[in-house]
């Protein structure tokens, strides 16, 4: 039964071949045993900040105003200069949300903001820049892919809002209200493959405002997030092995296997990029990701979200642990 699941993978020396299955049907081939395995316990790949593909490093994107002043008055004066470095350090995807659900992804990270001075009612996504594509454009075609694999079930998870005031949030839900529709998941306690097919639910919303939560009964809570905030990846994996000793929370988490580089790294590195640092630590970090577990175990993972998923044959990683489950 496991060898019509797991996924073909570059894995660590000594581990064992797996059989290919296709990724962007993974859960719709998953075996019968897992079906009412909650959701909580199996391994699911997700993707870091997700729409940082499509950020706009062009004059048209004011730089974000999370960023230090320093970079925000360098930018007026050298963007020419500035804004090539910003990006390549801002950017942690560089394939579209369709491509990555293709590739197995069924976590994304979405950083929502309303852009200075638009006075369009249009939301984008951001990191360093704001996003060419709005929050509305990347869920249709979201939408469009869940039509195509209606046994695929994506978590969305809308956090780190910007400039958003109560009306703004109000009509981004309503907007995912719109597109998904009766693939919104409502609440529950253990959701599971099985009840979703059976419901015909595909999109579970984890949305950052308990406001917001609290009045729509398909807005989940937050997933929480473990981010180690650390730039090697030994540094990364010693913070994410000490967070494990503390137990699992109850429900969905995140485990962050994404570097976290500051100001001072970047200036001197200004050579390198982001996707450069990762391609060099993965191999490290992967091994890590291949010797856990999923489950209910207090040293369990559950999400497992990755920069630049379309390398180094992560999701499939992630994916197979799965195969752990059945014993």
């Amino acid at each position: 039964m496991g060898s019509t699941f797991c996924a073909t993978t570059e894995e660590p020396r000594n581990a064992n071949r797996v059989t290919d299955i296709p990724m962007d049907r993974w859960m719709t081939r998953i075996p019968a045993d897992l079906l009412d395995t909650p959701l909580y316990h199996l391994a699911i790949p997700g993707s870091h900040n997700a729409i940082t593909y499509a950020l706009d490093k062009h004059r048209k994107s004011p730089v974000d105003v999370t960023q230090p002043d320093m970079l925000q008055k360098a930018d007026k004066y050298a963007s020419g200069l500035i804004r090539p470095v910003m990006h390549k350090w801002s950017v942690t995807q560089d394939v579209t949300v369709t491509e990555q659900l293709n590739s197995g992804i069924r976590y994304c990270d979405l950083r929502i903001a309303h852009r200075p001075k638009d006075t369009s009612t249009s939301l984008y996504f951001y990191h360093g820049f704001y996003s060419k594509a709005t929050v509305e454009m990347i869920l249709r075609e979201i939408r469009t892919w869940l039509d195509a694999h209606p046994k695929e079930v994506v978590i969305l998870s809308f956090s780190h809002f910007l400039d958003l005031d109560d009306k703004r949030h109000m009509r981004l839900v309503t907007t995912i209200e719109n597109i998904f529709s009766s693939k919104l998941c409502p609440k529950m306690d253990i959701p599971t493959l099985r009840k979703l097919w059976q419901s015909g639910h595909q999109v579970i919303v984890s949305y950052d405002n308990k406001a917001m939560v609290r009045h729509h009964h398909f807005l989940w809570d937050h997933i929480p997030y473990r981010w180690a905030n650390k730039i090697t990846a030994q540094d990364l994996i010693h913070t994410l092995e000490n967070a494990k000793q503390s137990g699992r929370p109850r429900g969905f988490f995140v485990t962050g296997i994404n570097l976290t580089v500051d100001l001072p790294y970047i200036t001197k590195n200004l050579t390198e990029s982001l996707k450069g640092l990762v391609k060099s630590t993965n191999p490290t970090l992967l091994s890590w990701v291949h010797e856990q577990t999923p489950s209910s175990h207090p040293h369990s993972l559950n999400i497992v979200a990755g920069d630049f998923v379309s390398e180094g044959r992560f999701a499939q990683i992630v994916v197979s642990l799965n195969s752990k489950l059945l014993g």
